[in-house]
């Protein structure tokens, strides 16, 4: 038995080899069995939606979601990323490549890519080997309509410790994975091992994006109002997991909403 499968390998390893590039590619991370469980790519702010002028997020263990999409070359039209079910605006540079840092659990996870129109256009499905890789307990994401608007996600904790833009990694091992600052977002919290206790979670219209940079000029505004969306999730991709989701209109710039007080 033993002779007959060395024997089968190559034969194996062109019926499961990897398919061609096509117009929309997922470089990292790539399908099967993964074991990254001593990969940290933590520190690594490359291309992301495209390139942001800052990336202040910082957790452990992340990882890079690479790829390419073809036909969004030198365009601003947002695409969808979905990762292990949870929406995320990607958008890419001059030549479509794209880059999102994030926090992967041990076990199952999906990597999708989808058009503007929702259409699937790349799926890679991948299993985490690494007990070292912990599983997130919280993660809230903000995503919105306005690819030249800014909204920041605050986060207020437990021990009173507060998430945005000018404190995103937290003491308490929660904090921002990436603050975006080039208007399309999103913007995500997480954290592994929640506290326990009242957490606050607020949005900020901050302001615009313009071709001279930010702007607080309500005239030049292109949508009268904005649609942001907010998901919380809670142990996630474990049978405990638990979703909630709140559409929110944001309609002047410097607009604070309370989008939920829950205890954890």
């Amino acid at each position: 038995m033993t002779t007959t499968w060395k024997l089968c390998l190559p034969a194996l390893a062109v019926a499961l080899a990897l398919p061609p590039a096509t117009a929309t590619d997922i470089a990292s991370p790539v399908g099967g069995w993964n074991r990254t469980g001593l990969v940290d790519k933590s520190d690594e702010a490359t291309v992301a939606y495209p390139h942001s002028p800052i990336d202040r997020g910082a957790q452990s263990k992340r990882s890079m979601i690479k790829g390419r999409i073809a036909a969004a070359a030198g365009k601003r039209e947002a695409h969808q990323l979905v990762v292990n079910g949870n929406p995320l605006r990607l958008m890419t540079d001059e030549q479509g490549h794209y880059a999102r840092p994030y926090l992967f659990g041990a076990g199952s996870n999906s990597v999708e890519v989808k058009s503007p129109q929702g259409k699937s256009l790349r799926r890679v499905q991948f299993y985490e080997t690494s007990s070292g890789r912990p599983l997130p307990g919280l993660r809230i994401i903000c995503a919105w309509d306005d690819t030249e608007a800014e909204i920041d996600l605050h986060i207020v904790t437990p021990d009173g410790q507060h998430a945005y833009f000018g404190h995103p990694v937290l003491s308490n091992g929660g904090g921002l994975d990436v603050d975006s600052v080039d208007g399309p977002g999103p913007e995500m919290f997480t954290m592994t091992a929640p506290l326990r206790g009242n957490y606050h979670v607020y949005i900020n219209y901050w302001g615009k994006l313009g071709a001279n940079g930010y702007h607080f000029d309500e005239s030049k505004r292109q949508m009268q109002m904005i649609t942001a969306r907010v998901t919380l999730v809670y142990n996630e991709n474990t049978p405990r997991e638990k979703r909630e989701e709140f559409v929110l209109p944001m309609r002047s710039i410097g607009e604070l909403t309370l989008v939920k007080s829950f205890t954890f």
